[in-house]
């Protein structure tokens, strides 16, 4: 594991690229150590003396967008493991302090073997820029409790995807559950 010496605008956030060896038999990479990790603090995490409990492998189509996800007391760790995702970060704490605050977007394209750490307060998405594998590693065992989320194209947040040449509408491909989140506002709302 190594980063890869991007910096990000998003206080908590981290970049990193997995060291990959290989050779004519194929490829090892390790994904994750816990000396190397460093500490997952409470402003990290959302809770005290939290791990990572849970790891999880997503597949999406190319053209399907996931988010923008947000939790209150979860840090995500992402790994590319297959394809390109285009990854939206959203930072909503100032929002969260202050209703009259905008939030700080971030937009990132990842490939395979590269990382990105999500602090709590920071809403996450991606686009499946084709057939794409990601797997993460979470510091929450899910129970629904945790689960909001914000419209990905609430204009208010202005997140810049791209338009898709891969599905009919040029627009990409949304669960139920992202096609019905409020905007970034009502989610607020709705926790004060």
């Amino acid at each position: 594991m190594s980063e890869d010496g991007s910096l990000s605008e998003l206080q908590g956030v981290a970049y990193g690229r997995l060291a990959r060896h290989g050779d004519r038999r194929g490829s090892f990479m390790e994904i994750w150590r816990a000396s190397v990790f460093g500490e997952l603090t409470e402003a990290m995490t959302g809770m005290p003396d939290a791990h990572f409990v849970q790891a999880n492998l997503s597949s999406s189509a190319q053209g399907v967008l996931r988010g923008l996800h947000y939790h209150r007391r979860q840090l995500d760790y992402w790994i590319v493991v297959g394809g390109r995702a285009l990854v939206a970060l959203v930072d909503v704490r100032p929002v969260l302090a202050d209703e009259t605050a905008h939030a700080l977007v971030e937009l990132r394209e990842l490939g395979v073997g590269e990382t990105v750490t999500i602090p709590t307060g920071v809403a996450h998405g991606f686009l499946a820029m084709e057939p794409l594998q990601l797997m993460y590693l979470v510091t929450n065992e899910y129970d629904g409790s945790d689960e909001l989320g914000f419209a990905w194209d609430d204009p208010a947040v202005g997140v810049p995807w791209p338009g898709l040449t891969g599905t009919p509408d040029g627009r990409p491909i949304l669960s139920d559950r992202d096609l019905s989140n409020p905007t970034l506002a009502d989610l607020v709302r709705s926790l004060r």
